[in-house]
């Protein structure tokens, strides 16, 4: 079925519509006035300034109105995406732990990857919170390293890149453990 005449270019209007609404800001209704009548001179007799309502504009500024409404629905939606992907982000760094048979280094990518994903949505946890779960959540071959870096490096004073390079030069003695 062939589109109906116009709709592309409908399309188009609406397009540059939204661009317009979104580089120009809400379109304003502002105020109108009623005539009152005319005053023996000629002049006319304006009544009280009124809100204006959508039944006041003209087509165009119906059609930019309109424009407005879908980009503040579009901009909802985009909100709403934020909130799940902060959900999905939150329940992923929650159940995140190290793999049966994963190195350090897969382990590592993997969590700077979630970390980093969080950091995209500007979602901020405190670096403890952050190098607790990278160490706490490592395999138990790893317990008397990450033992060694509680003790001697602390996870408020630094971050879990550095936990990261310290326990690599140790994976050849977990991996023997």
């Amino acid at each position: 079925m062939a589109p109906a005449k116009g709709t592309s270019q409908q399309g188009k209007e609406n397009g540059l519509l939204i661009l317009q609404s979104i580089d120009q800001g809400p379109f304003e209704l502002g105020t109108t006035r009623n005539t009152l009548g005319t005053t023996p001179k000629g002049g006319v007799l304006l009544g009280p300034k009124m809100p204006r309502t959508y039944e006041d504009l003209s087509d165009t500024e119906k059609k930019r109105y309109d424009a407005d409404d879908n980009v503040k629905m579009l901009l909802a939606g985009s909100e709403l995406t934020k909130e799940d992907k902060e959900s999905q982000l939150y329940d992923e760094f929650e159940r995140f732990k190290m793999l049966s048979g994963e190195n350090i280094n897969e382990y590592y990518v993997r969590f700077h990857k979630l970390v980093n994903d969080m950091r995209n949505i500007r979602m901020t946890m405190p670096n403890i919170q952050l190098n607790s779960k990278f160490v706490n959540n490592m395999s138990p071959e790893w317990d008397r390293f990450v033992t060694g870096v509680k003790l001697n490096k602390g996870l408020k004073e630094t971050n879990y890149e550095q936990l990261y390079a310290y326990l690599k030069q140790h994976e050849k003695h977990a991996a023997q453990d």
